[in-house]
């Protein structure tokens, strides 16, 4: 119950922060409320540029370990459409030989309690604890709950590659090193990791909504100002489309002059049952009256991606991004759509990782298969990579 309270806490305050029209319209206490977060916008602000300016000047020190690292993160919090990303990266890196290690905080993984975390830190016993190792390459080791929803993920998708889960990816990626003799470092959401000397920084923009409304946190989505994106090597356009987007990367430029900007597409696959190995082609979901259950930042991205191969949505079940279902919330999920007459139920791919095994399921459970495609120029993305990662 508390769970369920504190995201919708959280979604109410996602939804209020990024609402369109102006702000006349709202009573007084909302005005004052959004003030108040404007002004403590200004004070992270501050604290990220003087972060920034300490590293640059030396007196914040970027560790390096003697390997290629490459970082793929955003400006924003949720939503760009990372995690395919970072996994056709490392599953070509790993094509041409390199020995892969994705690097990732965990987000929203199991912590042990507070009480245990504070022993811990003042015993140093944090610092000396080995990372979570998901999969050191030959087997998957930890489940989502342990590891988080996109580390298990990439680490279920790329049997070849090992994922690692700390908060401090400098001993994980030492850890990778050592331990699992790898020599190519993916730090999954990097771009604000300065810890960690970066050769590639490579920032993803979600042409659906590139910067919120231009407020760092808690005032709007971004993490630190836009101009930083002068930081990135290469910009991906995610979720981007055929006709692209010229008034954005028109913007980008000027934001980062040297930076080449790439546009890619999130392409659907198939789908690809939740709990057996069973597979259905697109064209299968044509007509299909269907209920989709999504714990994602964006649902309605997700929600239009079917309509568009041609689905009949019957019930939409929104939780809050990298909600942990239960099994209980399931099977009503299931019984409702049965009753709706919903012929199967359609899912995310990281949605998929957090439910519950089931050993009956009166309506069938898929999730859509997506990975990345690139839209600018005519270049293959194996040829991309290989030309940002072997230059």
């Amino acid at each position: 119950m508390k769970r369920r309270l504190f995201e919708k806490l959280e979604t109410f305050f996602v939804a209020f922060i990024q609402r369109r029209g102006p702000e006349k319209d709202l009573g007084r206490g909302a005005k004052f409320f959004l003030l108040s977060l404007k002004q403590l916008s200004y004070l992270y602000r501050s604290v990220v540029q003087l972060r920034l300016l300490l590293y640059t000047k030396g007196i914040f020190r970027h560790h390096t370990l003697g390997c290629q690292v490459i970082s793929v993160g955003n400006l924003t919090v949720g939503g760009t459409g990372k995690t395919p990303v970072v996994e056709v990266f490392a599953r070509e890196l790993q094509n041409e030989g390199r020995k892969v290690a994705i690097l990732s905080r965990g987000y929203k993984k199991k912590e042990p309690g507070y009480s245990r975390k504070f022993f811990d830190k003042i015993t140093l016993q944090e610092a000396r604890r080995p990372p979570r190792i998901v999969s050191d390459g030959s087997e998957l080791l930890l489940d989502s709950d342990m590891s988080g929803d996109e580390p298990y993920m990439l680490a279920s998708n790329l049997p070849d590659v090992c994922v690692l889960v700390d908060k401090n990816r400098i001993k994980s990626g030492r850890y990778a090193i050592n331990k699992l003799q790898c020599d190519t470092l993916i730090l999954d959401d990097g771009f604000q990791y300065m810890a960690l000397k970066h050769r590639v920084e490579i920032v993803l923009v979600d042409r659906t909504n590139p910067f919120g409304n231009e407020h760092v946190l808690p005032r709007g989505i971004l993490r630190e100002p836009v101009k930083n994106i002068r930081r990135a090597d290469f910009i991906f356009i995610t979720k981007s489309d055929r006709q692209g987007d010229a008034a954005l990367r028109e913007r980008l430029r000027q934001l980062n002059p040297r930076a080449e900007i790439i546009e890619c597409q999130h392409c659907p696959r198939f789908f690809q049952d939740v709990f057996r190995s069973d597979k259905m082609n697109l064209t299968e979901i044509q007509g299909k009256k269907v209920a989709v259950v999504s714990g994602i930042a964006v649902p309605a991205g997700f929600e239009n991606e079917l309509q568009r191969l041609g689905a009949v949505i019957l019930g939409r079940h929104r939780f809050a991004d990298h909600h942990r279902y239960s099994q209980q919330e399931i099977i009503d999920i299931i019984n409702e759509s049965r009753k709706q007459g919903a012929e199967m139920v359609i899912t995310t791919e990281k949605d998929a990782v957090r439910f519950p095994k089931m050993e009956r399921c009166d309506v069938p459970v898929y999730y859509l298969r997506v990975d990345i495609d690139i839209l600018s120029g005519v270049e293959s993305f194996e040829q991309c990579i290989s030309r940002i990662c072997f230059r």
